[in-house]
């Protein structure tokens, strides 16, 4: 019989650092995630709300339409890559990894959250640098970008740790909150071998990068 890994290959793939394991998000983690998602983290304003539904409702439809928006729409030139977090077998948070236009800009971006407990011990880092080491290697992205409200200091805390540089700012439109934009390339990228291992998990790695519109 046909595997799931065969039906879509990215789902053989698993990122590991020294206390995390990020694997691609299925259908079956959509219930786990929304039942940790924090309160404090912002979704996407401009997805639907539904009047008949409580605010957790509406939030836990939004995680998981952003999520089969993400599949249903992938292609090689734009995507957006879903990943669940755990440590020890629990999952504390979701990182993604997305590529817009990216096999003419050769560019990712990222965001990411951590369950409350799980802030503060070093996994935000952990989380980034996985995905870096994923964009950077097999599939080949010349840079990487980032932005962060300035109160975010945690996140920007990350980006700098990394290596990404601040090459401007913008206003964000809620507020007096201004956007921090960073960037990365990979020859100014900071390693740290605690934090950047990862591995292919099972499946066709050659599959995942065709998929993903690696050279």
């Amino acid at each position: 019989m046909t595997t799931q890994v065969e039906v879509w290959p990215l789902h053989g793939l698993r990122l590991r650092t020294r206390d995390l394991e990020l694997r691609v998000v299925r259908e079956a983690d959509l219930p786990v995630l929304a039942s940790v998602l924090p309160p404090d983290v912002d979704l996407d304003p401009s997805a639907t709300r539904y009047p008949g539904l409580s605010e957790a409702a509406s939030r836990r439809a939004i995680l998981a339409q952003d999520y089969w928006r993400h599949l249903g729409t992938w292609s090689p030139d734009d995507w957006t890559l879903p990943l669940v977090v755990s440590c020890d077998g629990e999952v504390i948070g979701a990182q993604t990894l997305e590529g817009p236009n990216f096999r003419e800009k050769r560019t990712v971006d990222s965001s990411s959250w951590l369950t409350v407990g799980a802030r503060g011990r070093g996994f935000g880092t952990q989380m980034r640098s996985a995905i870096l080491t994923l964009a950077f290697g097999p599939l080949g992205a010349w840079a990487a970008i980032s932005s962060a409200v300035l109160s975010n200091v945690a996140s920007l805390g990350v980006s700098r740790s990394l290596g990404y540089r601040e090459v401007g700012r913008e206003p964000l439109g809620r507020g007096d909150a201004v956007l921090a934009l960073l960037r990365l390339e990979p020859r100014r990228r900071r390693h740290d071998r605690r934090h950047a291992g990862c591995d292919g998990g099972g499946g066709d790695d050659r599959s995942r990068r065709a998929v993903a519109g690696a050279r």
